[in-house]
């Protein structure tokens, strides 16, 4: 009964793919019929019966020779159809809906997979990172009981690097992870630039920077976290670009429905050919880093993704081995929001 059915099908199939192309052929024979039958009446009809007898024997032979490819090739469809892999390069035929579903079925399930493989590999590095805070704090406790002040230095420099690179991974599993819920609020703009400052101090202080700060009063809808982030991303390229005027200037100014936050240094600068590029991942430029730090092209690819989910805009100006200045630009974007 199965195999009964299964055969109706695919001769349904057949009938549907070449009604064309019978409908064609039957409308040929019909015309050339009429045509000796009504316009060539001296003629004998044999001629027209012996035509008609091969033009019947020649279309069955081919029908019976395009029946068993179909029907082999339906029979390898079916197969692929029932299996796990990608087959429209097998099967080359982008119009059949049963092969895109196929197909688009397997794409989704593996993205899907591969999906929740990332989440838990996120959610692991999370967990570790959290997990490394608890004995990097005791070892900062354990540093200031460090007799010697030139190993206490070198012992903190070294921790305080590990604690912002636990914060910088932390950061990105939360940037990298779409489930991550923006805590989008009124926040002090003042208090952001004081908690990155303060984030940074140990090193602020230790490589003696002038910090010159005039930053309002102002109000600005952001997640605070993730600004703090931008912001110790913004101090932390200051220091590794460093000239020796090492001076970080960082003021805020207010226009109409906007408020412009500014970051500066006077460190190395930024080449002209490297400006367009900075924000690229894993973009490193060519500038030397004082000889002293290696840089991943991560930052600032990190701040740009951050702040395009908070639909803020920044800009960068820079004359090479004078100064860089960011602009941060806070829109009142409330509605956006829902706020």
């Amino acid at each position: 009964m199965y195999k009964e059915r299964t055969g109706i099908l695919y001769r349904m199939k057949y009938f549907r793919k070449h009604i064309k192309y019978i409908l064609l052929l039957f409308l040929v024979v019909l015309a050339y019929n009429l045509y000796f039958l009504f316009l060539l009446q001296d003629i004998d009809k044999a001629y027209l019966y012996y035509l008609d007898f091969l033009t019947v024997f020649f279309l069955t032979m081919f029908t019976i020779r395009e029946w068993t490819v179909f029907r082999r090739k339906e029979k390898e469809r079916k197969e692929l159809l029932d299996g796990e892999e990608i087959i429209w390069t097998y099967l080359d035929d982008l119009e059949d809906e049963e092969i895109l579903k196929h197909d688009m079925d397997i794409v989704n399930g593996q993205l899907s997979e591969q999906f929740d493989i990332n989440c838990e590999l996120q959610d692991y590095i999370a967990k570790w990172c959290h997990e490394v805070k608890i004995p990097l704090s005791a070892a900062l406790l354990i540093d200031e009981r460090i007799e010697d002040p030139m190993t206490r230095q070198q012992m903190r420099e070294q921790l305080e690097k590990i604690r912002q690179h636990l914060n910088s991974a932390l950061t990105g599993c939360k940037v990298q992870s779409s489930i991550y819920d923006l805590q989008i609020q009124a926040v002090g703009l003042k208090e952001c630039v004081s908690t990155s400052i303060k984030n940074n101090q140990f090193f602020l202080i230790n490589r003696r920077f002038e910090i010159f700060l005039d930053v309002g009063e102002e109000k600005v809808y952001t997640d605070k976290e993730w600004l703090v982030y931008v912001l110790d991303q913004m101090i932390g390229n200051a220091m590794k670009y460093a000239g020796e005027k090492k001076e970080l200037h960082i003021w805020s100014k207010k226009e109409e429905n906007r408020t412009i936050l500014f970051v500066e240094d006077k460190g190395e600068g930024i080449k002209e050919s490297d400006i367009r590029r900075i924000y690229e991942k894993g973009f490193t430029g060519q500038n030397h880093h004082n000889g002293q730090y290696k840089s991943t092209g991560m930052g600032l690819y990190m701040v740009s993704l951050i702040l395009k989910r908070l639909g803020h805009d920044i800009d960068v100006e820079s004359e090479y081995g004078k100064f860089t200045r960011f602009s941060i630009t806070f829109k009142d974007n409330r509605d956006y929001f829902n706020l």
